[in-house]
């Protein structure tokens, strides 16, 4: 087994991106996390496609966002459609950011990115260790680590998970996730495909079936997430061919290669605490919420990179005020995340007619009232929570 040190003032776990978000926006303040992950470098699940405003705003301090304008695709509107339909448009462009967009961007290219900065600032990820056991001290923590057969103590001034929804950090150190589990499954797909709407937008279609969510990604290619009663053992071209052409538009559409699929369940759970004792929690280790409105990883880096200065703080001088400030806000941020994710889905699943009325009844007020869909906008793309 690999030597390591017997103890560290930071120790991660997790390399998604809200992992690398931390190891980066430390070793910006001249801190060197000791960073484990139990995956292979690009063996995370890539489920996130978007990065919104706030969260661009935020890795302005990692130096990371020139090369994640380069490769991602700008996407200035979001519709809410019923076939072809228009229920509601958000425009991002009027909001007030350097960024009025949302980018698109798979996940694996925001993971690779964040790892080669981390290496620029002179960092790594030790990966295929897995966190089996906490032991919490009043002056750090103890972490049992595996790699194969082998198994190590280290001993940790802080301990941080970004270890994702089924984190071993939280659960180890025995920290609540009070929530429960949505009933329908959601699938998911990145494909080519010949589509009749504009690359510059997102569309979120409603049907009494469920929802369909079809956005533009890079290189010609489209991210479709839909729910579904219960997802199919094989998720085929030809089922979500069914899938478009039952729930999308009028006009062409046709996939012509599909690259990626997963079925996923989902929880809208948080944390009874994000800091106790020594233990902090970052992104789903934390909160874990519907995807509608791609607000997930987004909140994750943002809890990472607003957690370094505290941290170092705590870490330099034993001052942990910054870090219950830090706790307060971002569990607060996550209730209010959740909150929001749960009402949109809610409210885009309603199967009985007379609930789809009302529904797009109001979505048709708040369409012709500018400064409701700006509000809307404003809390998808998190600048409300500067």
């Amino acid at each position: 087994m690999q030597s390591w040190p017997g103890e560290t003032e930071i120790l991660i776990i997790g390399a998604g991106p809200t992992g690398l978000a931390l190891a980066c926006a430390l070793r910006e303040l001249g801190l060197k996390p000791l960073h484990f992950d139990k995956h292979l470098e690009g063996l995370n699940s890539s489920r996130a496609a978007v990065i919104h405003p706030r969260t661009l705003e935020v890795l302005e301090a990692i130096g990371v966002v020139p090369t994640l304008l380069q490769e991602g695709l700008r996407m200035e509107k979001f519709r809410l459609r019923e076939g072809s339909k228009v229920l509601l448009q958000m425009d991002f462009s009027p909001l007030p950011t350097a960024y009025p967009f949302a980018l698109m961007i798979p996940q694996q290219d925001t993971e690779r990115i964040l790892m080669a900065r981390l290496r620029e600032l002179g960092g790594e990820v030790i990966r295929g260790v897995e966190l089996t056991d906490v032991k919490m001290e009043r002056e750090g923590v103890k972490a049992l680590v595996r790699r194969g057969t082998e198994e190590h103590w280290i001993h940790a001034r802080w301990l941080v998970g970004c270890d994702g929804g089924r984190s071993s950090v939280r659960q180890r150190a025995g920290i609540g996730f009070e929530g429960e589990p949505y009933e329908q499954d959601f699938i998911l797909a990145d494909v080519k495909m010949v589509w009749p709407l504009r690359r510059d937008e997102a569309s979120l279609f409603l049907s009494p079936e469920g929802m369909m969510l079809v956005a533009p990604l890079p290189g010609d290619h489209f991210r479709i997430v839909a729910t579904v009663a219960q997802a199919p053992q094989d998720l085929s071209l030809p089922f979500f061919q069914s899938l478009v052409d039952r729930r999308g538009p009028s006009g062409a559409k046709r996939i012509t290669e599909m690259f990626w699929t997963s079925p996923f369940h989902l929880q809208h759970r948080v944390a009874s605490s994000n800091f106790l004792g020594r233990v902090l929690l970052c992104g789903d280790a934390a909160h874990v919420h519907s995807p509608a409105g791609g607000q997930g990883m987004n909140t994750g880096i943002q809890d990472a990179v607003s957690l370094a200065k505290p941290l170092r703080r705590a870490a330099l001088t034993g001052d942990e005020a910054g870090l219950r400030e830090w706790s307060k806000s971002r569990h607060r941020i996550a209730k209010e995340v959740i909150s929001l994710t749960h009402r949109m889905t809610l409210a885009i699943g309603l199967s009985q007619p007379w609930q789809r009325v009302l529904r797009n009844m109001i979505l048709g007020v708040i369409s012709r009232l500018p400064g409701l869909s700006q509000k809307f906008a404003r809390k998808l793309s998190e600048i409300d929570y500067r």
